[in-house]
């Protein structure tokens, strides 16, 4: 069983700089899993930064539903596995299925592999759930599913980090 590492926090609070860090400890090379598409200039800026950022020991491959498969895929090919990040995921797949129990299921799935898996794998999410209450009912859904998922995956994961102002503080 591979050591799993689950990272929370806001926008812009370091939580890829720590899992990138997390994920070097282990050598090269390493797998990163992208769930964002590139939709429009600013997010294609914002994936370029981060793949320079990350440089060439690093191989990324774009999956924005099927995290179970390719990290079952893709078991023991690398040094480490990291996966930025579940938040973009969960709404690719709400925007998919339309439905909070098909979303949560999948997640439920996806943890299922964790215990079989060899290489450690670190995922990053976002912490959605810290501000005001969204005033319709999408995001109100989906601060709730957030939250639901991010229970799911802390409760799987060997260790939880949550990352404030660029400072990591270990959960569990």
């Amino acid at each position: 069983m591979s050591q799993i590492t689950f990272i929370t926090g806001g926008a812009r609070s370091g939580k890829s700089r720590l899992a990138e860090a997390l994920a070097v400890k282990h050598g090269e090379p390493l797998l990163y899993i992208a769930t964002a598409a590139y939709g429009d200039r600013e997010m294609a800026e914002r994936i370029a930064r981060h793949q320079e950022r990350r440089g060439a020991a690093w191989q990324t491959i774009e999956e924005q539903y099927d995290l179970a498969g390719v990290l079952s895929g893709h078991d023991r090919w690398f040094k480490a596995t990291l996966v930025d990040c579940v938040t973009l995921w969960l709404t690719n797949l709400l925007l998919k299925y339309e439905d909070k129990r098909a979303v949560l299921d999948e997640v439920r799935r996806t943890a299922a592999t964790f215990p079989l898996l060899k290489t450690p794998l670190i995922l990053v999410s976002n912490e959605v759930g810290m501000g005001i209450i969204p005033d319709n009912p999408l995001a109100r859904a989906f601060c709730d599913l957030s939250g639901e998922a991010n229970e799911l995956l802390a409760a799987a994961a060997d260790e939880v980090y949550v990352t404030f102002s660029g400072l990591p503080l270990k959960l569990k």
